[in-house]
């Protein structure tokens, strides 16, 4: 179910890249969050969505708008860089936040493998496109560290899924301009929207129910630990779906960063959470 997850995610991030010359990478954001947020309300109306009390409308509204930065930024970074470049760097966020405070010697290896894997994939990056892609996915990591800290302080105030599917709708809402703005360009033919439908399920709605379900028998660790793998399988599918081929240097960079989270995430228990 976690092998499963990520690579519905990936899947997800690739087929989006169709829609990128058709409504551009950030309607697709609007897309994508419309549909996931529906499939979330949906799925958490048993939680009493309605109820959440009023002390947390901030952090939700406020954990909307960090999703909707992140989605906005990897969109825009997937444009201009392959899958698994813009994955691999994506992934610093939550690498960042699993050894944020630590005093362990050995973290201190799995910073350096990180460090030499984004000073690997920096020496393929030519051109300003590619530069400003690199930013945007180093932004987009940032948020990713944002997102994992306000879903954990979330989760611990109110059970089930209403917080994150209210959080969906805010990104809804915050990039509906996005959507608007591509109307004249399709957005609202039935292919445009039969594909948004599928990124929503494919990146939202059908890796969260597997993360839930794998988490019911996986201990924290090994959850993180097979996390891991995510920028792995983004250079995977970016080379099968989207023939998006990586130097010998830029796999071992993406080696090494899925090395260097595995053993962050195996030591520190944590997980990253799917949504990104």
């Amino acid at each position: 179910m976690v092998l499963g997850s990520i690579v519905s995610v990936q899947c997800g991030a690739a087929l989006a890249t169709t829609l990128f010359d058709q409504v551009g990478s950030s309607a697709t954001v609007f897309l994508r969050s419309a549909f996931a947020a529906l499939l979330l309300l949906l799925a958490a109306h048993r939680h009493r969505v309605t109820g959440l009390e009023r002390r947390l409308i901030r952090e939700v509204v406020v954990f909307g708008l960090v999703l909707s930065a992140m989605n906005l930024a990897f969109y825009a970074a997937i444009d201009r860089l392959p899958l698994g470049t813009a994955v691999t760097l994506e992934f610093l966020g939550p690498l960042g936040v699993a050894l944020a405070g630590t005093r362990r010697r050995i973290d201190l290896i799995w910073v350096a493998l990180a460090a030499g894997g984004v000073f690997l994939l920096s020496g393929g990056i030519g051109g300003g496109s590619e530069v400003l892609g690199v930013a945007l996915a180093l932004f987009a990591a940032a948020c990713w560290a944002a997102y994992i800290v306000l879903n954990a302080q979330l989760g611990s105030r109110h059970a089930g899924m209403g917080p994150l599917a209210l959080a969906m709708a805010a990104s809804a809402l915050i990039t509906l301009p996005f959507g608007i703005g591509a109307v004249g360009d399709g957005l609202l033919s039935p292919g445009t929207l039969a594909t948004g439908l599928a990124v929503g399920l494919l990146s939202s709605a059908v890796p969260y129910a597997l993360e839930l379900e794998a988490l019911r028998t996986l201990p924290n660790s090994v959850f993180g630990v097979l996390m891991s793998l995510e920028p792995a399988v983004a250079a995977l599918v970016g080379f099968l779906a989207l023939s998006q081929g990586l130097s010998a240097a830029e796999i071992l960079a993406v080696a090494m960063v899925v090395i260097a989270s595995a053993g962050a995430l195996r030591g520190t228990g944590s997980r990253p959470p799917l949504v990104d």
